[in-house]
């Protein structure tokens, strides 16, 4: 897979040299370049935004930076995204979509945003991260970067092991627990220790239940909406939170 980001500060995006997401660009999973708008600024003083007509606070990043670096890095043969907080709000079924890009290209803005010309010309789909503001697109491409390249073949241990994976289930996360086993006279419950491995798949099951149920029942009425095929052992258990 081939990401290109373009931004205003490629420093930004350090943490991504590392760990998970690192060891993939170094096996050739992924490609990630990162493209300074600043370089396609025809302004003396490599301006890359001004005052928005109709006055208001704060700048708007101009449009020809944006189509020049565009034009370059030949976008209008990818999939674009822009960073924004007027887009979708990023899930697992939008991860996986993006996941199977051969080539993605990221638009990371600033300021108070982009010139609106930029989303009427190019093909472009805004995604957010969540209801709230950051200070630019960068954190918010990270997260997203990082959610991608983890579901490319080869970069977990298994394919399944991102499958299984908290959210990826439909549920939140169960709780998790290593050595020692008392701790602070504190025990790993012992189902855990049975080596039994349907029970410790079933107590896992409810825990999970019983966390997305307190924290995001949202999540929990989606759950049960699409639950008829679990096994019945699965549904003796999912008959205690109806």
């Amino acid at each position: 897979m081939n990401i290109q980001v373009l931004t205003l500060f490629p420093e930004m995006f350090s943490p991504l040299e590392h760990s998970m997401i690192g060891r993939a660009r170094q096996n050739g999973i992924v490609d990630i370049s990162f493209i300074d708008i600043r370089d396609y600024t025809k302004d003396k003083h490599n301006r890359t935004d001004d005052y928005p007509f109709g006055g208001g606070q704060g700048m708007v990043m101009m449009a020809d930076p944006v189509f020049s670096a565009f034009r370059d890095i030949d976008a209008g043969n990818k999939k674009i995204v822009y960073m924004s907080p007027k887009g979708r709000v990023l899930d697992q079924e939008k991860i996986t979509e993006l996941s199977a890009e051969e080539d993605l290209v990221i638009l990371c803005g600033h300021y108070e945003g982009i010139d609106e010309r930029i989303l009427e010309k190019w093909d472009i789909e805004e995604i957010s991260i969540g209801d709230y503001i950051l200070t630019g697109g960068e954190p918010a491409a990270v997260v997203l970067i990082d959610s991608v390249v983890r579901m490319l073949p080869g970069v977990l241990s298994s394919e399944e092991s991102a499958l299984e994976e908290s959210i990826y289930s439909g549920l939140l996360e169960y709780p998790q627990y290593t050595h020692p086993r008392e701790y602070e006279g504190m025990q790993v419950p012992e189902v855990l220790l049975s080596g039994h491995h349907r029970n410790i798949y079933l107590w896992r099951f409810e825990k999970a239940l019983e966390i997305t149920k307190e924290r995001r029942p949202d999540l929990f009425e989606a759950f049960l909406k699409k639950a008829d095929g679990l096994a019945k052992d699965e549904k003796t258990v999912l008959e205690k939170f109806k």
